[in-house]
C-alpha cells in the first residue's frame, strides 16, 4: 500500500507521496511513487502512482518510452493537461489488458491509480485523479485536494486546514503532516517521502524534497503535532450531561 496526495489552489500545487510498497514483520520495500516529467519554461507535469506496482511501473515506462521515441502522442506533445490525463488513462488500460488475465489467474489485484498535477503554457494549473479504469476526475475549488492509496488517515487534517487561500508553504506542511499521520496509524505507509511545491505560472519546479527515515524535520513536526493535539484535547470542556442517573434506591420496588 502507499499514500499520495495533491493539493491545488490559486497559488499553485503541492504533491507528495510515500515510498513503501510492502510491509510485514520481516519484509519492507520502497519504490519511488512521484515522477517529474517537467520541461522548464513550457510545462510542469508531476505524476504520483498507487496500486499494483508492476502495472504502475509499466505505465511510467511506456510514458518515458514514448518521449524517447518522439512518438506523435507523448507527454510533451499535448497542449492541454486534460488530454494528458486521457493519454495516461489509455496507457493504463493497455498495460492492464496485457497483464490482467495472468494476475486474475493468481488472484492478484491489478488495480492502480494516478495523480496528475501541473501546468501547460496557456492554461491554469490543474490536478487530476486517474482511475484504474482509465477515466478521471479533476480537482475544483470545492474539492481542492485529491488522494490515492491509503487515504483515510490523512484526510481529516486536509479537511480542516486546506482552503483556496492557504499559502503554498502551509499546504506543503499540511501534506507532510497528512502523510506522517498516515504513517503513525498504518505500517503499510512509510518513508522516504517525496514532496514538490509548484508556484502558479512559474513553469519550473524550484521546490523538491525527499524526507528519509529519521529525518530531523519529520521527527520535529511529529513531536510538535502530537504535543499540540494533546494540548487541544486536554483544553476541551467536559461533556455537559443532560440528565442525572437516578439512585439505586429509587429504582427498587418495595413490596
Amino acid at each position: 500500500m502507499t499514500y499520495c496526495l495533491g493539493i491545488i489552489n490559486r497559488f499553485g500545487i503541492v504533491m507528495a507521496s510515500d515510498s513503501r510498497t510492502n510491509a510485514g514483520v520481516d519484509y519492507i520495500s520502497a519504490y519511488k511513487k512521484l515522477f517529474d516529467f517537467s520541461v522548464p519554461g513550457d510545462r510542469v507535469i508531476i505524476i504520483c502512482s498507487s496500486g499494483n506496482l508492476s502495472i504502475t511501473q509499466g505505465v511510467i515506462t511506456r510514458l518515458q518510452r514514448d518521449i524517447n521515441n518522439e512518438e506523435k502522442e507523448n507527454l510533451y506533445t499535448f497542449s492541454h493537461l486534460y488530454d494528458v490525463a486521457r493519454y495516461i488513462g489509455n496507457k493504463t488500460r493497455e498495460i492492464q489488458e496485457l497483464d490482467r488475465p495472468w494476475l486474475e489467474k493468481d488472484k492478484i489485484d491489478y488495480h492502480c491509480n494516478f495523480l496528475l498535477g501541473g501546468q501547460i503554457k496557456g492554461e491554469t494549473p490543474q490536478l487530476y485523479l486517474i482511475y484504474s479504469q482509465g477515466n478521471y476526475i479533476q480537482a475544483t475549488p470545492e474539492t481542492p485536494f485529491l488522494q490515492i492509496g491509503e487515504a483515510k488517515y490523512g484526510k481529516p487534517i486536509l479537511d480542516r486546514t486546506v482552503t483556496g487561500e492557504t499559502p503554498l508553504e502551509a499546504l506543503a506542511k499540511c501534506a507532510v503532516l497528512s502523510i506522517d499521520s498516515t504513517m503513525k496509524s498504518n505500517i503499510s505507509v512509510g518513508p522516504p517521502i517525496d514532496v514538490i511545491m509548484y508556484n502558479t505560472n512559474s513553469f519550473q519546479l524550484l521546490h523538491k524534497l525527499q524526507l528519509r527515515l529519521g529525518d530531523p524535520y519529520l521527527a520535529k513536526i511529529r513531536k510538535l503535532w502530537e504535543e499540540h493535539v494533546r494540548h487541544a484535547f486536554e483544553s476541551m470542556p467536559n461533556i455537559e450531561w443532560k440528565y442525572e442517573v437516578q439512585s439505586y434506591q429509587e429504582d427498587v420496588l418495595i413490596d
